[in-house]
């Protein structure tokens, strides 16, 4: 019986395979196809498919109770799956608030910094600095912040007006500078950058600044100048401006430690979260908020944050993140992604010295990029007609464009489940191998 197709396709002139079960890094299709997921779908299927404890923990919640609205009631998973995320955060970061995805993380981040200013008596603090080629979510005042171009050019007469400064590029640098010479400043001119634009704006109307700390999506695991997110900090700190750092993708062990920011000795004033949090199993994300801004809440407005949503907190949603949380402790998961890592790096070098079709390698973790270049032996597709090709030989990835001034660039981002095996990452370095080699003229 032929069955209508009611489904909102993400592109309604593409046919999707069906996606019947997953086990480990492999999905499997309907045709009994199997394909390595060397993507974790979106950098979210962190523990991989088919962990049982969280598909168990999911459902014991909804027996119990299915859902419990936060302004009534809270619930033991919602309490645990807080401790635990704030223990993963560090100093001072110790109050956690859920939400459903990146986007609505974010968002809240936003109306936080504003009450926190609101409270404090600097009533014209209101703006938020975002980064060009930075994603923070696909809503309205996500993509006015966020420096996605793509994404943002059909909507841009609708998204809010935004103030974006360049991201740190040491080998492609927006500001034609040279790494050497900008180590031996004080102040990196990236950063000279954003405190000019607090200075144009004005002081008393910035509220906050957003950033990826190493850029996901829209620049291929772009890591930035060891010392730059700490004068970043610096400098919020000097002009009161909310730091908040966008850990959606980066988070729960990706680039080989709880959180990006914890590579570079820096302390946000917020962190946002999501993907990894549950390893996808269920939709929940959220921020973790740093005490001084907590005291400030239940010093004022009767200690209320004046934002919420249905769904967070939601009983389910949280008891998968203490499931995954739990997961991710006891099987040593963030010890794994840092031995693959070490696997999957040295072997995507190895193919660079191979296929001049791929340049600059970068990243950190399992969070791994290159670009996709045209060369005399090698015919440069798009990122997604490669990650097609990939796909018809058995793994799929994570394509990305736009690195160079939010238009020019193709590359591919590695990020399969942080518990991948040494014999799954050889296998899909083979299958990029083999995908090279037919792009080959």
């Amino acid at each position: 019986m032929h069955m209508a197709d009611a489904v909102f396709h993400r592109n309604f002139n593409t046919s999707y395979p069906l996606a019947v079960a997953g086990r480990g890094s492999v999905i499997t299709d309907a045709e009994g196809i199997e394909y390595l997921d060397g993507a974790s779908g979106a950098a979210a299927a962190n523990l991989g498919h088919g962990v049982k404890e969280i598909a168990d923990a999911m459902h014991a919640q909804a027996l119990a109770i299915g859902f419990a609205h936060t302004l009534r009631f809270e619930t033991e998973a919602l309490q645990q799956a807080s401790q635990l995320v704030s223990e993963l955060a560090g100093d001072n970061l110790n109050t956690v608030y859920f939400a459903s995805s990146g986007a609505e993380a974010n968002e809240a981040a936003f109306k936080l910094a504003r009450q926190i200013h609101l409270d404090s008596g600097n009533a014209g603090k209101h703006l938020v600095i975002g980064r060009w080629q930075n994603y923070h979510g696909n809503t309205l005042a996500t993509l006015g912040v966020g420096g996605d171009v793509g994404r943002r050019s059909s909507y841009t007469p609708m998204v809010p007006t935004s103030a974006h400064v360049p991201t740190p590029d040491c080998s492609a640098c927006p500001l034609n500078q040279s790494f050497d010479s900008c180590s031996l400043k004080s102040q990196l001119p990236c950063v000279d950058i954003i405190e000019h634009e607090i200075k144009v704006l004005g002081p008393e109307n910035v509220a906050a600044l957003i950033c990826e700390p190493v850029v996901g999506s829209q620049q291929g695991a772009l890591v930035p100048p060891e010392q730059y997110l700490r004068q970043v900090r610096e400098l919020c700190t000097k002009y009161n401006v909310v730091m908040i750092i966008d850990e959606v993708m980066t988070g729960f062990g990706r680039t080989g430690e709880h959180f990006a920011f914890q590579h570079f000795d820096v302390i946000p004033d917020i962190v946002t979260f999501g993907k990894g949090v549950t390893g996808g199993y269920a939709a929940l994300s959220g921020m973790i908020v740093h005490d001084r801004l907590i005291d400030i809440v239940r010093s004022h407005s009767n200690g209320i944050f004046r934002h919420g949503s249905t769904y967070s907190g939601h009983p389910v949603s949280v008891a998968a993140g203490r499931a995954a949380l739990t997961y991710y402790n006891e099987h040593n998961v963030l010890e794994n992604a840092r031995e693959r890592s070490d696997e999957l790096r040295a072997a995507v070098t190895q193919l660079a010295a191979e296929h001049p079709g791929i340049a600059d390698i970068r990243g950190l973790g399992l969070l791994i990029a290159f670009d996709l270049v045209e060369s005399p032996e090698y015919s440069a597709l798009t990122s997604e007609e490669f990650n097609a090709r990939s796909m018809r030989n058995g793994a799929i990835f994570y394509p990305g464009k736009g690195r160079y001034g939010g238009f020019a660039g193709q590359h591919i981002l590695i990020a399969p489940p942080l518990t991948a095996t040494s014999e799954e990452i050889a296998h899909m370095v083979e299958i990029l191998d083999k995908t090279l080699t037919e792009c080959g003229r």
